[in-house]
Formats: structure tokens, sequence, C-alpha cells
């Protein structure tokens, strides 16, 4: 008997998804969560249109923030997944709003991969769109949306075909929203602060922890981002932000004495990281 060959399966651009929003938690305090929940089920993100994910840390930290939300990220089914903070509460702004805010978004940029409402514009500015803290205060940004460094980890929103996902050689709970951005600079996707307006709780923790988790950031990007020289099969070359020695390292001769350093000196051992 021949036996059936399966056709193959014809795949395109355009991507499907079951819902419009996955909204991810990791969650210590079900209490606080519920509250969270249901403010944002008020605010019309309706479990018609939204998949709600956790992971329950409320027996302990069994998953950190960065495994956590690498989950989120590969099992979300939602076109756009909100990664949030169980201490937020949605209040002024609905989903109408933030729907309208993306539209805007993607007539402007669509390149945009990462929005929130609150993030870093450069060294000296910020960029806050939200009542912060125990006092409450209100932030108002009037250039919104504008593109930042980074976002703030209390409201991220991810698109879910840009397929972003966070290191795997870092862990904790503190620095994953700059991870998370600086991943899709660097695959070029862009970041923005928008007007969408909630309650978060929090005043934040500079504490001990986040300062480890700062060196441990400092460390790997340092490492990740290097000057180098690299090899495909077909070709050798120089990478590095220095125009000059992108220039002079780029030439044959240079190129002919690091291929000679590496015959006698490396082998055939290599270290990438």
């Amino acid at each position: 008997m021949k036996q059936q060959v399966n056709p193959s399966k014809k795949i395109t651009e355009v991507k499907e998804f079951p819902y419009q929003y996955s909204v991810c938690t990791l969650v210590t305090d079900h209490t606080e969560y519920n509250e969270m929940k249901a403010s944002c089920l008020k605010a019309g993100f309706g479990e018609d249109v939204c998949e709600y994910l956790i992971i329950d840390n409320s027996n302990g930290n069994s998953i950190d923030a960065y495994k956590g939300l690498n989950l989120f990220l590969q099992k979300a089914q939602g076109k756009y997944i909100i990664i949030c903070h169980q201490d937020i509460y949605f209040h002024d702004d609905r989903r109408e709003i933030l729907e309208q805010k993306i539209a805007e978004l993607d007539l402007q940029d669509p390149m945009w991969g990462v929005i929130g409402n609150a993030g870093r514009v450069n060294m000296k500015y910020f960029a806050r769109n939200l009542k912060q803290g125990t006092e409450g205060i209100d932030f108002t940004e009037k250039d919104s949306p504008i593109q930042v460094m980074s976002v703030d980890e209390n409201f991220m929103l991810v698109k879910n075909e840009a397929n972003l996902s966070l290191s795997a050689d870092l862990q904790g709970f503190h620095m994953y929203g700059p991870d998370l951005c600086l991943i899709a600079h660097i695959l070029g996707y862009h970041v923005y602060v928008i007007d969408f307006n909630l309650i978060h709780k929090s005043d934040g923790n500079l504490n001990n922890t986040f300062m480890k988790a700062k060196n441990d950031f400092i460390v790997k990007y340092s490492n990740a981002l290097r000057p180098r020289f690299m090899a495909s099969t077909a070709a050798r070359f120089y990478i590095g932000s220095n125009p000059w020695k992108k220039v002079l390292f780029n030439t044959n001769i240079v190129l002919f004495f690091i291929r000679q350093y590496d015959k006698f000196f490396k082998g055939k051992r290599i270290r990438l990281n």
C-alpha cells in the first residue's frame, strides 16, 4: 500500500489570534490581584476579548520574573500581551481609549513593539501617565506618544507578533522591563509611552536586591554588546560603534593578522559570550 504523504502547510505573514488581549500577572496576593482584575473587567477588558493568565507565587516565589514573563510571552494567545503588576487599578481610561492610542501609534510608527504608561526618554527625562504611589500623585506626559528607552514594569503592552522574549541568563524581579525593551530595540522595534492612565499603588523599592539586579544587567549587556570580530561561513568582519575602528578593522590586512592570531594562539577554541 502506498504511504500517504501529508501535504506541506502553507503559511503567510497574517497571524490570527483568539483574543485581542492577554492580561498576564505574577501573583503573590490573590486579594489584590482580584481587585485589579475586577477593575480591568469594569474598564471593558471582558473575558470575551481577553484571556487572563497568572503565575501563582502566593506560596513563595517559585518562578521569577524573567522565567515567568517568558512563559507569558510564549503561551499568550492575545494579539496584544499586557504584562502588569497586581497592584495596579484601572480607573479613568477604558479599553476603547487604549485601542484608540494603539491605532494612532500604528499609523505613526508600525514598528512599535512595546508600549507602557511610564518610562525613561533619556538619561534626564521621565515620561509618565499614571497616578503613582501611596500619595496618589498624578503624572501627565503632554508629548504622548513619546519614544522611550524603556518602560516601567507596572504596565507593559507587547505586540505579540513581534515575538519578543527576555534574557535567559538574568533572573530575579527587577530590570526585566529594560531587558525586554533593549531586546526589542536590538530586533528593530521601538518603545513608547502612551497616554493611558491608571493607578499604580506602589512607590517602588530600590533595595539591595534591585542593586544586584542592576549590576547583573550591566555585566550581561556590557559583554553581549561589546565590539568584536565576527565571522560567518562566507565572510569575516568587525562590528562596533566606533566609525574609525569599523573602517580600519575591516581592512584585509587587519583581518589577515586576526586570522593568524586565532590560528596560532586560539586554535579551534571559541567563546562568543
